[in-house]
């Protein structure tokens, strides 16, 4: 079973997804959180494999909660969904940098949100909806609307690398990249896990927004 938390101020909100997910055969919810630091602790209890997180929470906010999740000991088993209602948020492009591993609109569809907690169950980040690709580009290229960009080190990576960073900053699976590259798939995931470690970066998410900061990617 996909063990998920769900952190929202409003009370239906969490009511509803609860419902949603516990209707799922594969998963279900192991607690509900009103805000930030409340989430925080439901990780440290319940180790969930997934948290669905609002962004704009009282005591502490979303950002500031993916943060202290994805960096306490739970922080590699424990991946965040950040869920909001507007798809250009300034603070989502904060959440990803914060370590969330990827973010869907509250008014995805009910099948959507659960394959969404699925691959991010599995590993993945959920980076195929392209909005997730504007959002981190607009706030590249708008620095005045985003945190101020930390700088990236690629100067240790191979060639190889490289291009595996920019395939991945297009939001393709392992298996897309082995195939564009002419690689084999297990070859492409060592390259994701190389680049995960010689970068820092807690998951793909990162890693998209690391070839943006770097320049690496340029927004079209």
């Amino acid at each position: 079973m996909i063990k998920v938390a769900v952190a929202d101020d409003q009370a239906l909100v969490r009511g509803g997804f609860k419902v949603l997910v516990d209707a799922a055969e594969d998963m279900e919810v192991v607690g509900e959180a009103a805000n930030g630091a409340e989430a925080v602790e439901l990780v440290a209890r319940f180790h969930p494999d997934v948290v669905l997180m609002d962004i704009r929470m009282p005591v502490l906010d979303g950002i500031e909660a993916t943060r202290q999740i994805t960096s306490g000991p739970d922080g590699a088993a424990t991946k965040v969904l950040i869920l909001t209602t507007f798809d250009l948020d300034e603070y989502v492009y904060g959440a990803l940098r914060a370590g969330a591993s990827g973010f869907l609109l509250k008014d995805t569809l009910p099948e959507e949100l659960l394959a969404g907690i699925r691959t991010l169950a599995a590993g993945e980040a959920l980076l195929a909806p392209s909005v997730t690709r504007r959002l981190i580009a607009e706030f590249v290229r708008r620095p005045d609307g985003s945190p101020t960009p930390v700088p990236v080190e690629l100067k240790g990576l191979t060639q190889r690398e490289l291009e595996v960073l920019v395939e991945v900053s297009r939001g393709l699976s392992n298996a897309d990249i082995a195939a564009q590259l002419h690689i084999s798939a297990a070859t492409a995931k060592t390259h994701v896990s190389r680049l995960l470690m010689k970068l820092h970066a807690h998951d793909r998410a990162q890693l998209v927004v690391a070839a943006y900061e770097s320049h690496l990617i340029t927004p079209t």
